[in-house]
């Protein structure tokens, strides 16, 4: 009655149930990093424009400040897009480039261009997609940047169609 038990044999051992989660983890980690796509990085350095630029004039270009609720500051480019081609547009990439004035290479953004959906309560976006640019149609845009740069010369920036999808 007071003698220990015996110890009991059989299964396995917690270290061999370690090495097997282990190795588990290693596979399945592997998997994961090996099938994940790395997005496709936006380019940084100034790309030509599209063929079909030339038929989405962009025009009444403003900027504008204002903080969000966590203390940052967003900065707003709006205007104006008009699709004076033959063709519907499904989307709109373009280029920001903010100049500055201390010789130094300036800050290009490559965004997508969003269209303004609705005014009231609230200014909100949409993408190009989810109403595309028929012939003829004229829509106004915005792009909203988190940061520019510390040496920006407040100048209007330069904004570039790179690419357009068209149907």
């Amino acid at each position: 009655m007071f003698a220990e038990k015996p110890a009991e044999r059989g299964g396995l051992g917690m270290a061999a149930w370690g090495v097997a989660a282990l190795i588990v983890a290693v596979v399945v980690g592997a998997l994961v990093f090996a099938g994940r796509k790395k997005p496709a990085a936006a380019p940084s350095t100034l790309q030509p424009a599209d063929a079909y630029a030339a038929s989405l004039p962009l025009s009444a270009l403003a900027m504008s400040e204002s903080e969000n609720l966590s203390g940052g500051k967003l900065t707003y480019l709006d205007g104006r897009v008009q699709n004076a081609g033959g063709s519907t547009v499904n989307a709109i990439t373009v280029q920001v480039v903010f100049q500055n004035d201390e010789a130094l290479a300036p800050q290009i953004d490559t965004v997508p261009l969003t269209l303004i959906r609705m005014r009231e309560p609230y200014i909100d976006t949409e993408p190009v997609s989810a109403e595309p640019l028929k012939p003829g149609d004229d829509r106004e845009f915005r792009l909203i940047f988190e940061t520019v740069p510390q040496n920006w010369n407040t100048q209007m920036p330069e904004v570039r169609v790179i690419h357009a999808a068209l149907r």
